[in-house]
């Protein structure tokens, strides 16, 4: 059957199966080869491994978001061709996120264990903002990309200079986060209020920072 043709039950079973997917699975596999394929591991002290260990689950913790804002949005986006941008964007985002795993396995560490909360308050966000229109659910993706992007680069400027994996994965990252951002605008995005963009600024605030320890 068609994306385009699915009930809105077949849709809502399918939204359970991708949240199960994307927060239940101990790991992903990614549809393409990691950008730190073949790059050196480097000479990192514990506490720049620790730190980079850190920063990653950040990152893994802003893909599972990711997921539920892209999937939450193509469960009710109005136009078909609207909720598969969505879920080609969410089967780019799900690479991001086994890259991050497994880097975070390399240094020794773990993801969020908050990663079931960062999943389904991204989900209704995107639900509800889908809900109201096409173009305002497109706004939030957009703007989200945009301060991903900020969030991606200030990570590049802390990583360890030694830790070349990661830096890879993340520039990767930054590179497809800003395309996402552009598609969205380019299918009719809508500038969101400047309250908005704050809030959703200090949300992400409380995310990665919580997410760097938890």
């Amino acid at each position: 059957m068609s994306d385009r043709n699915l009930s809105p039950i077949d849709k809502f079973l399918s939204g359970i199966d991708s949240a199960l997917r994307t927060v239940g699975a101990k790991s992903t596999v990614a549809a393409r080869t990691s950008p730190a394929e073949g790059l050196s591991t480097g000479r990192l002290t514990a506490s720049e491994a620790a730190h980079a260990a850190g920063l990653m689950r950040v990152n893994h913790s802003g893909e599972i978001a990711a997921q539920g804002l892209y999937q939450g949005h193509a469960l009710v986006a109005q136009d078909p061709d609207v909720a598969q941008q969505m879920e080609h964007a969410a089967e780019e985002e799900l690479d991001h996120l086994s890259w991050c795993a497994n880097r975070l396995a390399e240094l020794d560490s773990r993801p969020s264990l908050l990663n079931p909360v960062w999943y389904a308050g991204a989900f209704a966000i995107g639900a509800a903002s889908g809900l109201l229109g096409d173009k305002w659910g497109l706004g939030f993706i957009a703007e989200t990309e945009k301060q991903v992007v900020r969030h991606l680069d200030s990570h590049l400027a802390k990583l360890p200079g030694e830790d070349a994996r990661s830096r890879a994965i993340v520039t990767k990252m930054r590179d497809e986060e800003a395309e996402h951002g552009s598609n969205a605008n380019k299918a009719g995005a809508a500038p969101l209020p400047e309250p908005i963009r704050k809030a959703m600024g200090v949300t992400a605030k409380i995310m990665t920072g919580t997410a760097y320890w938890i």
